[in-house]
């Protein structure tokens, strides 16, 4: 069996969650006999395996439908996580959600990642089966380091005493990225640290100004970092809290709980039947909530859930998840 993995425009992306996707399918198939190619040119593979939705990705799936292939697409993008994040979007997002429901009725199956954004699929009228696998995790990558922690707290120049609030994404509203710096102004005592990158002028003015400087002392934008700096932040940072209002899974998530990190994420659907406030994680309703938790945790108030936590990244991790991306391939061609 062979599949060819599409990702269009794979450097415009690749600081998104869609473009570290690409990585983590090749390194869940490496586990697996599925043989695997991105060459878009190639012809001789058995599945279309997509991950995108510009033109050439439309074209993609047209000339595999030609070749009488079969196509799996990735739903990683629905309407409700495309509002609230670049200038237009909420203006533009009933006619991208159109767009998306063009491309994925064109799928013999589609994979996204959790039950919730199959949900959301299936209120597209979408009639294909809908399959939730989620994007899993590398785990041994995450595994404790001293050595990665030390390179994380030299390279922000902090003591071993200051405490860190750590955060990842792009900076989009709909990422909660005005709760977080509004925490770091109410609590000076603690470094806050968002970690991504987007271009400035793809997003609001008011969150613009925002990162360019009109932010307190004790938050910092770094930027988009990889390596041992950010894997050293998720392990060595106190306290991992995501205010996203809307995720189809979220990968920065399992990163955390890999790292064996506090995690502390908004109460939002996708979470549910999986993260547990209280059990394996904290969830939080409201700011309020969430500068509560926050300080609570911080303090060692509540209980460390972090083992736990490990636990639902030790399920995702990317040799099982090669194994269900070849059940649905396998299921597809009838084998």
């Amino acid at each position: 069996m062979k599949v060819l993995l599409y990702f269009e425009n794979q450097k415009l992306i690749a600081k998104s969650g869609i473009g570290r996707a690409l990585k983590l399918q090749q390194e869940a198939l490496s586990h697996t006999d599925v043989v695997v190619t991105t060459d878009p040119k190639s012809t001789d593979y058995d599945i279309l395996h997509i991950n995108t939705y510009g033109v050439e990705s439309h074209h993609m799936v047209n000339k595999a439908h030609k070749l009488g292939k079969k196509v799996v697409y990735h739903g990683h993008s629905t309407y409700e996580d495309f509002r609230n994040s670049f200038i237009g979007s909420n203006m533009i997002a009933p006619l991208f959600k159109r767009y998306l429901v063009s491309l994925y009725s064109k799928a013999d199956a589609i994979i996204t990642p959790t039950p919730y954004s199959k949900q959301l699929l299936r209120g597209y009228r979408l009639s294909q089966p809908i399959v939730p696998i989620s994007n899993g995790i590398a785990l041994e990558k995450y595994a404790h380091d001293n050595e990665k922690i030390r390179q994380f707290r030299d390279y922000f120049d902090l003591s071993d005493e200051q405490k860190v609030v750590m955060s990842v994404g792009l900076f989009f509203e709909r990422k909660g990225i005005l709760d977080f710096v509004e925490l770091a102004k109410r609590h000076p005592e603690y470094v806050f640290i968002w970690f991504g990158y987007t271009d400035l002028r793809l997003v609001p003015g008011k969150i613009s100004r925002l990162i360019k400087g009109d932010h307190p002392r004790n938050l910092i934008f770094p930027g988009y970092i990889t390596g041992d700096v950010i894997r050293g932040a998720f392990q060595g940072a106190d306290l991992f809290l995501y205010p996203s209002y809307e995720e189809t899974e979220g990968i920065v998530v399992l990163e955390a709980l890999a790292s064996k990190q506090n995690v502390l994420v908004r109460d939002i659907p996708v979470y549910h039947n999986w993260l547990q406030d209280g059990i394996n994680s904290y969830k939080a309703h409201s700011f309020d909530e969430f500068e509560s938790k926050m300080q609570q945790i911080l303090n060692g108030e509540l209980t460390d859930l972090r083992d736990e936590g490990y636990q639902l990244a030790k399920a995702r991790n990317l040799p099982e998840i090669g194994q269900q991306l070849k059940a649905v391939y396998t299921n597809l061609l009838g084998k």
